[in-house]
């Protein structure tokens, strides 16, 4: 049954630009051919395949492997601290070598500590996707290894390790799945107060929607550097089940089970620990120190975090689920990105390069996750979702197109502001049908089919 009866077919994208450095705000031709393909078919393929195709040496972690990509990249946030300690004195040197003035002193000061704050925002980033994977138990076999490991990291980067460690793992058993996902929850066309679909016009999505460029680059900003704080604190963007004064740092939030409270507690004790470290910091040198050294770098690492985790699911070609989701499909609503290059392979460790292989495969170690994508793309066929569109025009068409899904129908795409949207599902079997339930069976990780119930499977595949 067809839910959706329009697809909007207009160019929402800015009109593609000419020059050399076009290419920077032009879609990707991996994402013009899934617009192509506006008439979507909800993927039966079955998850027994998906694990069949894995060769089994991927499954395993080294406590040692995983101890030296810590050690690394820890090392080069160390060097980076080293560098800005003395950004100062470099500044002086060389302007007094070169007989330069005051303002070219300053200019070099700004250029070198701008220079420390991008790569140590990068650095905090990759601390953060390592804190990510001792979440899933995927560094080391050893379950207090991922702890200690975990915990360090993400509290490093003020981030409650298990309480969002729990969340998390509520975002994989329900990816994209209207009901069930955590976070970067679509607003809906009743949200917005929109007219139905059917009475609605150009005018109504205009008057509603519409906004200045400058004022949505405004929200963008507010969302990228504080919107992962906000969503810890009350729930920002989250999924609205949930009551106001939703928290992360509330033992007794309905994000957590009864039994939960006690980690939630010691992830808040460890975040207060962190607090009282910079304000000890902050007292024995100066709060302009600790502003410059830890909180700028911060900030823009929490950019980086939001970047890539909003861009791993929220794109006008992917698909939302209602009764129809399966885990499948909400594995294969994910994108596969090459976030920066070699930047987001190396010092994050591949988050947005391998993601779908991550949803499939959560305790899978990084390190192995590259191959795991060659293993599984023949598999996944067209629903292999990669998009090698520049990252940041991929981030502003995304923010910019993704504004509401309707709030009916059981596989739904976002709809842009003026009410559009570039795919449309023309086929729904219920998520019961004879192929979903083969391909729902739970693996466990070493590839043989689990026993018990769906939660008893889901832990066994790491979930």
């Amino acid at each position: 049954m067809m839910l959706d009866t329009v697809v909007g077919t207009k160019e929402t994208c800015l009109d593609a630009p000419s020059g050399p450095l076009s290419w920077l705000v032009r879609d990707a031709p991996e994402y013009e051919e899934r617009k192509k393909r506006a008439q979507f078919v909800p993927p039966t393929i079955s998850i027994k395949d998906v694990h069949a195709a894995v060769p089994r040496h991927l499954f395993e972690k080294s406590t040692a492997k995983s101890l030296f990509y810590v050690g690394r990249h820890t090392a080069l946030s160390v060097l980076f601290y080293v560098f800005a300690t003395r950004i100062d004195h470099m500044a002086r040197t060389v302007g007094m070598t070169f007989g330069w003035g005051p303002w070219a002193r300053s200019a070099i000061s700004w250029a070198l500590w701008a220079l420390y704050w991008f790569w140590q925002s990068v650095a905090f980033a990759g601390m953060w996707t390592l804190g990510h994977e001792c979440g899933h138990d995927a560094l080391s076999p050893h379950p207090w290894v991922n702890v200690l490991l975990g915990m360090g990291l993400h509290t490093w980067v003020l981030t409650p390790y298990f309480a969002w460690r729990i969340t998390h793992r509520s975002h994989h058993k329900g990816a994209n799945n209207l009901a069930k996902d955590e976070t970067y929850h679509p607003f809906t066309r009743r949200d917005l107060k929109l007219p139905d679909a059917a009475l609605a016009t150009p005018m109504d999505y205009k008057e509603i929607l519409e906004e200045t460029p400058l004022f949505t680059l405004f929200k963008m900003v507010i969302r990228q550097f504080l919107g992962f704080q906000l969503y810890l604190i009350h729930n920002r963007k989250g999924n609205p089940k949930y009551p106001p004064g939703t928290s992360h740092y509330k033992p007794s939030s309905k994000l957590f089970k009864p039994q939960d409270r006690m980690y939630i507690i010691v992830s808040d004790i460890a975040i207060g620990c962190m607090l009282a470290f910079l304000v000890v910091w902050s007292y024995r040198t100066s709060f302009s120190n600790v502003w410059k050294l830890y909180f700028v770098p911060w900030l823009w690492a929490h950019n980086w975090i939001v970047m890539f985790t909003y861009l791993q699911h929220s794109d006008p070609t992917v698909p939302y689920y209602r009764e129809a989701w399966t885990f499948a499909r909400g594995a294969l609503a994910t994108v596969d990105r090459p976030v920066f290059g070699w930047i987001g392979r190396f010092f994050w460790h591949g988050i947005a390069h391998d993601h779908v292989a991550h949803h499939f495969f959560v305790t899978i170690p990084f390190y192995n996750l590259p191959e795991v994508t060659k293993a599984i793309k023949p598999v996944l066929g067209e629903y292999y979702c990669y998009d090698s569109t520049p990252t940041l025009y991929a981030l502003w068409r995304s923010f910019t197109q993704c504004t509401f899904i309707e709030p009916e129908g059981d596989v739904v795409f976002f709809k842009n502001q003026r009410g559009e949207a570039v795919r449309v599902c023309v086929d729904e079997p219920a998520a019961d049908t004879s192929a979903p339930i083969e391909a729902e069976k739970p693996v466990a990780e070493d590839g043989v089919e689990g026993k018990g119930d769906e939660e008893e499977e889901l832990r066994l595949a790491g979930l």
